[in-house]
């Protein structure tokens, strides 16, 4: 009925009259309850927006939060930082921060607040010492002809020190090494940065270094009179002399040496007031290496105790000189060490023979020999492949150590039975061979493993050089030996232990070009 009703437009029922009129009151209360909801969260939201303001940039936060930001930067973009606005620039000035980076970057250890109460702000030392000369810190080789060197610049306190190291007195090869200071740098009255030469006994002097290119820089001393001694020549020689070998000349009876000591202290004189260095890296290491490389120290005959880098590639084993002599300079490989040639030694009685370490170690000599003829005549595949292998060898400039690398490649299956198939012990009975001449008597008498190798021998100025059969013998992780047969002389090796920091190679790659100008430094 109602709904005829509104169809014919005559109206509602009273019944439809009353439930209408139920409706608009039902609406009246619920848009009522909606208008008061409205009402309570308009009231929160501004009471929210009377609060603190969320940060909309980096500028907006709290400056000792912005601090412990720009303390995680690295220090070479906290310059561009300073720039970005006048806020950054002041919190920037917070000692906080640059002590963080001093102690990250730089491994400083020592409290720099009692270094700031002493007058040399964090932000300075940074700024104006450690971060102008942070690309001189690490190891070099110094440029003095054949003899070279080993400098180690390292942050120390509030300066910059370079130092020599030097082999122990010969032929205590175990001892530690020797340091003597060059020269240092530090921040003087101005809170500029000083160069001091070190170098003589009249205490620090004017110096200057340049840093011109990459991987390489020069020092020079301003005030050479420094240097003199009021004894002349000979006073300085006899003080070099105790300090370089321990001893005085009168006590260094064979004629051979007076003349390679003399000849040593006239050509290293001559760079006394200027130096260059060239970078060189520590060797990257491997867990299938033979042992850990790195620096070594080692007994070479006449010319006393000289510093060599072990190094591993592949299947060679390679000990690059730091230190030389004028027969072997600095920067060549004086052992190549072929790891896939194994020797087992023999009895002791027997190892007492040099004819039969002679006849073991020169067997496989000659199968390597014979090995390179076949890769040099093209009639072995074997030995095409031995070519590829070594076609980027740091020493393909000596045509005999390139056939050595070569033959490297499946000597395993030709090797003379007596050497390579029997497996090695663990640890082996070691005596020299009766003639074989050695610096130091004291030696291991046990050795873990053997292996055939090549010495460099060559005559005075580098002439005739020659890579002549030895026997490599590994006593323990820190010390190894080399029996040269030729020479009849053995030469052993100990590890340098001092920490050496911002010395490692980037990569494989770095270091094995660094082994390669090295060698052309000197050759």
């Amino acid at each position: 009925m109602a709904v005829c009703a509104r169809l014919c437009g005559v109206g509602q029922s009273r019944r439809c009259r009353r439930r209408q009129r139920n409706n608009q009151q039902d609406q009246c209360s619920d848009s009522d309850m909606d208008e008061e909801e409205g009402e309570r969260i308009v009231g929160q939201r501004q009471a929210e927006n009377t609060g603190p303001p969320h940060p909309q940039s980096l500028a907006e936060l709290p400056p000792e939060l912005l601090v412990e930001i720009f303390s995680l930067l690295p220090g070479t973009v906290l310059s561009n930082v300073a720039l970005v606005c006048k806020k950054f620039r002041q919190i920037l000035n917070t000692e906080t921060i640059w002590r963080r980076r001093c102690m990250e970057e730089f491994g400083m250890k020592e409290d720099l607040r009692n270094i700031e109460a002493g007058g040399v702000s964090s932000q300075d030392l940074y700024t104006k010492l450690l971060h102008p000369y942070r690309h001189i810190l690490g190891l070099w080789q110094p440029d003095i002809g054949p003899y070279g060197g080993l400098l180690n610049v390292v942050v120390d306190g509030l300066f910059i020190i370079g130092w020599m190291y030097l082999p122990p007195h010969d032929p205590r090869v175990e001892d530690p090494m020797r340091r003597r200071p060059l020269f240092r740098i530090h921040l003087g009255e101005s809170k500029k940065a000083t160069v001091e030469c070190m170098y003589g006994h009249k205490g620090p002097h004017k110096g200057d270094i340049q840093t011109g290119k990459k991987d390489e820089f020069s020092t020079k001393c301003n005030q050479t009179d420094h240097h003199r001694m009021p004894g002349g020549r000979q006073e300085e020689f006899r003080t070099w002399l105790e300090e370089e070998w321990g001893r005085t000349l009168e006590e260094i009876f064979h004629e051979h040496m007076q003349e390679l000591i003399l000849m040593k202290f006239i050509y290293t004189s001559q760079y006394d007031n200027c130096l260059t260095y060239r970078r060189i890296y520590l060797p990257p290491s491997l867990p299938s290496d033979l042992l850990q490389p790195g620096l070594f120290k080692g007994t070479y005959g006449s010319h006393g105790l000289e510093i060599i880098m072990l190094s591993f590639h592949g299947t060679s084993a390679r000990a690059t000189k730091l230190t030389g002599d004028p027969n072997v300079p600095a920067g060549q490989l004086t052992l190549d060490v072929n790891l896939s040639r194994p020797m087992v030694l023999p009895e002791l009685e027997q190892q007492r023979s040099i004819e039969e370490l002679s006849r073991l170690v020169l067997g496989i000599h000659e199968e390597v020999q014979r090995e390179a003829a076949q890769q040099a005549s093209g009639t072995s595949a074997t030995g095409l492949r031995g070519t590829d292998r070594v076609s980027g060898s740091a020493s393909e400039s000596e045509g005999m150590d390139v056939t050595e690398h070569g033959a490297c490649a499946d000597s395993s299956q030709s090797a003379p039975t007596t050497s390579t198939t029997t497996s090695p012990p663990e640890v082996q009975p070691f005596i020299l061979p009766m003639g074989v001449m050695a610096r130091n008597e004291v030696y291991p008498r046990t050795c873990r493993k053997c292996f055939y190798g090549t010495g460099l021998i060559a005559g005075h100025g580098f002439t005739s050089p020659e890579r002549t059969p030895g026997l490599f013998v590994l006593f323990d992780e820190d010390r190894f030996g080399f029996i040269w047969l030729e020479l009849k002389s053995f030469s052993l090796y100990s590890r340098l232990t001092d920490q050496l920091v911002h010395a490692h190679a980037p990569n494989m790659e770095r270091f094995e070009a660094m082994l390669r100008n090295m060698q052309s430094w000197t050759s």
